[in-house]
């Protein structure tokens, strides 16, 4: 299993040192360099949604907590080394497809869909995302739409199921809506890994008011490890691990 996982890692990570002190260095790093991070403050994102990023920012100091990157492109290396490790045979999506197709949370011109940020900490083990939803994100009248909530719910909790296991794709999503969140507001996700059996990942969430009075929705998601390699065999930290899985999972690939 170990050798498997060493085949599968040894073209597409370079390793130098140890991690504290070490550097981790993707054979397509080069590229996310040159990539817009969307997961910094927009003029687009309302006070609230600042107010939050900031607070959350200075936990970060102390190194407790860590922003996650978030991107918006696949690239087609990436796509065709996603798709050698984990898939046999190919798929049928030609390259230029690949180069032109945009990661669908990030896909809407500023302040008009997801505006969102996410934060890892190791020592409690679990991601909050700050977002706010913007004007074609509606559902009915001056409310967002279930499906743009579902996308951020399956969105966050893939993220926090890679961070503690590794390349996933969804297997189910349980979404309960409490009540209806209003459009271009700014909501709160907080996600907690609940149990692992095998491959499968048990992870939930709520999305809750900023000022923790509301509940919007709450999810349970199922996740499928797409290889057998965890990342604490790996030995990285999140952000050198974060780095790696950015290369390989599908719904988040260099994204957030």
């Amino acid at each position: 299993m170990l050798r498997s996982c060493a085949a599968r890692l040894r073209p597409l990570l370079v390793a130098h040192g140890r991690p504290g002190g070490a550097r981790l260095t993707s054979t397509f790093s080069f590229e996310e360099v040159t990539q817009k991070d969307h997961a910094l403050p927009k003029p687009s994102w309302s006070k609230d949604l600042r107010l939050l990023f900031d607070q959350f920012m200075k936990k970060c100091e102390d190194g407790s907590w860590e922003r996650l990157p978030s991107y918006s492109r696949h690239s087609v290396q990436r796509f065709q080394n996603f798709t050698k490790a984990f898939f046999s045979g190919s798929i049928p999506v030609k390259e230029e497809q690949i180069s032109q197709a945009k990661f669908f949370p990030r896909s809407f011109e500023d302040g008009l869909g997801f505006e969102y940020a996410m934060f890892w900490s190791k020592d409690e083990k679990r991601i909050v995302c700050l977002f706010q939803g913007g004007l074609y994100l509606q559902g009915i009248p001056g409310f967002l739409h279930g499906g743009a909530l579902v996308t951020l719910i399956d969105t966050t909790l893939g993220m926090h199921a890679m961070l503690a296991g590794g390349a996933v794709m969804t297997a189910n999503l349980s979404i309960n809506f409490k009540r209806p969140m209003p459009l271009c507001s700014v909501g709160v996700i907080n996600t907690q890994l609940d149990k692992i059996e095998g491959r499968k990942l048990f992870v939930s969430c709520n999305i809750q008011s900023v000022d923790e009075k509301t509940v919007y929705t709450e999810g349970t998601g199922k996740k499928l490890l797409l290889s057998s390699c965890l990342a604490s065999s790996l030995s990285l930290s999140p952000s050198f691990f974060f780095s790696f899985v950015l290369v390989y999972n599908p719904h988040m690939p260099i994204n957030f």
